[in-house]
Order: C-alpha cells, then structure tokens, then sequence
C-alpha cells in the first residue's frame, strides 16, 4: 500500500491517503511533545516502539470484542488503518491517582481508586483540552446518547482487558488515553496505544515507564519504551 497525499500532521503522527478512499497510512514519528506542545524534543525509536506495541494491542482488543481501525502493520513506522471521523473528546480511564488527577484534586499521586475513573476532555489545543461532562458534549453536538454509551462501555472494556494483560506483563496500568473515531457510522477505537497514551509502572519497583518520564525530566526515556516493548513482546 502507498502512501499518497499526506492530510493530517499531529503531535505524533502523520496520516496519509491511499489508493483505496476507505483506508489510510498512520506514519508514527519520533516527536515527543508536552504540556500542551509547549515542551518538545525526541524520543529515539519511538515511532518504532509504538507502532509495533499499537499493533499487539489493537489485535488483542480486537480479539476482546473491541472494534478498532487497525487493519495491519506496513513496516517499522507505518499502519494501515481504517478511515474514520475522529470524535473530538479524549477518554482517559484512571485506576491510580496520577498526573492531572492529582493535580486538579489535590491528591497524592499513586492511591489506588477502589473504581476506575473515567475523564472526557474536548480535544482543542487552543483551550488545553478542557475537561467536560456528559452535558457539555450532548450541549456541543460532540457525539449522540448512543455513541457515548457505545465509547463508555468500550473504554471500560479496553480498560479491563489492558490491565489483565499489563499485569501479565509485571506493568501497572495506571491510566490511559483513548480516542474513538466514528467508521461507516459505528463507534471504533482510533489513534494509539502505547506509553505515550499509557501510564505504565513496573509492578514490582513502582518505576515510571511510560512518557512521564519525558515530561518529567526523569532521564532514561528511550529505555523505558524499549523495556516496555521487551515485555508485551515475550
């Protein structure tokens, strides 16, 4: 499959059209971006690591009954996905307090929530990508009852599928990003899931392995990706 003309350029990834109108390339680079883009640089590889950890997950969620726009893996960087209409809200599933949760509740990173968490932001740079509620999106025309429904209870899936899986693995998944695009009128899973998108602690040692460790300055980011890979791919 070809890579025709380039329509999308993110933080992370490129998309481009192909031949077939239903079908597109997703390019994975290595630009690494936080705080809204305001902090910037480059993971080595990590376009590498996350195209090949995207793969292993969307198949297994797949397999969970999870649609996803996954179709295959093209080479070290590139995807074939399905093309979709990106509803613009982020879904971030939490099971630990970290990161923005315990900034915005005054809380101690690393309590463990006796439920998981669910969080929806409006996907716009210009305002942070604020959070919002059930209300605000049926106010903004954002998504119907029965697509919310629908990203609800696939987010709570993926969340419990990830988990069991990370565990496997000696990882926490502490939280998680997703986004959902909309394919021929159905709700599926879209963009990536890797440690750009995931809060992943070794189990055993509580270490950060995931993109905290850009946005923290906390050294040793292309390992951690690395390890992680290691892992999901024994």
């Amino acid at each position: 499959m070809e890579k025709l003309k380039q329509i999308y350029e993110g933080k992370a990834k490129k998309l481009y059209e192909t031949a077939d109108p239903d079908l597109l390339i997703q390019e994975f680079k290595d630009d690494a971006t936080a705080f809204d883009a305001t902090k910037r640089g480059t993971i080595v590889n990590k376009g590498v690591i996350n195209n090949m950890l995207s793969e292993k997950i969307f198949v297994l969620l797949t397999k969970k009954g999870v649609p996803t726009h996954f179709v295959k893996r093209l080479n070290d960087r590139d995807m074939l996905v399905k093309r979709v209409e990106i509803v613009p809200i982020e879904v971030t599933i939490r099971n630990i307090v970290a990161g923005g949760m315990a900034k915005l509740l005054g809380l101690e990173e690393g309590i463990v929530l006796k439920e998981p968490v669910l969080e929806y932001h409006y996907k716009e740079d210009k305002l942070h990508d604020p959070l919002i509620n059930d209300y605000h999106i049926r106010a903004l025309n954002i998504a119907t009852e029965k697509e919310l429904d629908t990203i609800k209870k696939y987010s709570f899936m993926v969340n419990e599928a990830l988990k069991f899986f990370f565990d496997s693995k000696g990882l926490i998944l502490v939280d998680f990003k997703l986004e959902f695009g909309r394919c021929k009128k159905k709700i599926i899973l879209a963009d990536e899931v890797s440690p750009d998108t995931c809060r992943l602690w070794d189990k055993t040692t509580k270490e950060k392995l995931d993109k905290d460790r850009f946005r923290r300055d906390l050294g040793n980011v292309e390992e951690a990706y690395q390890e992680v890979l290691r892992r999901v791919m024994e």
